[in-house]
């Protein structure tokens, strides 16, 4: 199987195997020990502020974000949001399942935000903002600078979703004032789905330990205080947390984020210059190094093609749902690729040109 969805992702042959050892009993100095270093190495390559903490929870990015949402904004806050895609809408359901005052910015599709599109609610008395720093769904990166900027000259607490974004795009919390990023297991960390992790500045703890959400597993204050001692609450999911400790080792030794950051970046630049021989347009005008969004003319099926190339070839592509299913399908660059695995995927590509498919 080749695999150039943008989560699950390949994973490398050494962080497999850590996968396939048996589990260990994690309520020991060793574990702790790991957990800790965990928390040191993300905290590192999210270039977080001094002080800044890292917790990492058992579930999806979903559980992240709606731990992000509960825990750091309440009815009293009045909180923006971008919904460019389905998972900026995700941050929106969140909004108002947990009625929390918010107002939501809807960019056009496939287009960045700009400063414009932010000066209409400076001094509008905004506590919060919440971004899916790529939005995934359509392939869109936004330009983080300029929400920063907006966020920092309005006092406002900024939370990034960098779930698809982190290791693929530069990223830098402390610079750019963010003061949590959820990012998540399955994604450039190229380990199995099941974990999520949210870093957070000295404010943002404040904030967490202030608040008073109405639960108990996705309730920060638990988190941080077990991860003083590189513990968790609950039992988490052991192998991956292993997995992840292996990952995060096996980029700091290889040069570190930069590096990483860069070797996503030439997979992508290869894959976009070779699928220029195909009629597929790239849909974003704004593109993440994580993957590349493409549309297919009308009178095809985005979705035949990805069952072709699954079935056919044995080989996954991200499809789409809703009104983007038989529009627009999406090719990773994040993981454990190279550029023979995209040569194989282009001679896919011919074949499904062949039959008329795109």
């Amino acid at each position: 199987m080749l695999n150039f969805t943008i989560g699950p992702v390949m994973s490398h042959d050494d962080i497999l195997a850590v996968g396939a050892e048996q589990v260990p009993y994690f309520r020991t100095a060793e574990f702790s020990e790991l957990m800790l270093e965990n928390e040191a190495l993300v905290n590192k390559f999210a270039k977080a502020p001094q002080g800044a903490r890292a917790v990492f929870l058992t579930g999806s990015g979903t559980a992240a974000m709606e731990a992000s949402v509960i825990n750091f904004f309440n009815e009293q806050d009045r909180v923006l949001v971008i919904d460019g895609g389905s998972f900026g809408h995700r941050f929106v359901e969140l909004l108002e399942l947990y009625d929390i005052p918010h107002t939501v910015i809807k960019p056009e599709f496939g287009h960045d935000i700009t400063a414009e599109m932010l000066q209409v609610y400076d001094g509008q008395g905004y506590t919060g903002f919440l971004v899916n720093v790529h939005e995934t769904s359509v392939g869109v990166l936004y330009d983080i600078k300029v929400i920063s900027e907006f966020c920092a000259r309005n006092h406002i607490f900024l939370v990034v979703d960098s779930i698809s974004s982190f290791l693929c795009d530069p990223f830098a919390m402390a610079e750019l004032h963010v003061q949590a990023m959820i990012t998540s297991s399955q994604k450039a960390l190229a380990c199995p789905p099941g974990v999520s992790v949210i870093v957070m500045t000295a404010e943002a703890v404040e904030r967490a330990y202030r608040n008073k959400p109405k639960a108990m597993y996705l309730d920060l204050k638990l988190a941080l205080k077990n991860g003083e001692r590189g513990q968790t609450p609950f039992t988490p999911a052991v192998s991956i947390l292993r997995q992840i400790n292996a990952r995060l080792k096996q980029i700091d030794v290889s040069g570190g984020v930069e590096a990483e950051i860069e070797r996503v970046k030439r997979l992508a630049l290869y894959f976009r210059e070779g699928i220029r021989r195909f009629p597929l347009e790239i849909a974003s005008h704004s593109l993440s190094n994580a993957i590349t969004p493409l549309l297919v003319r009308p009178g095809h099926s985005a979705h035949n093609v990805f069952e072709v190339l699954k079935n056919e070839h044995g080989i996954w592509i991200c499809p789409n749902g809703g009104d983007l299913k038989d529009k627009l399908f999406r090719v990773g660059h994040a993981g454990a690729l190279c550029e023979r695995d995209y040569d194989a995927l282009f001679a896919a590509f011919a074949d499904v040109q062949q039959k008329g498919l795109i």
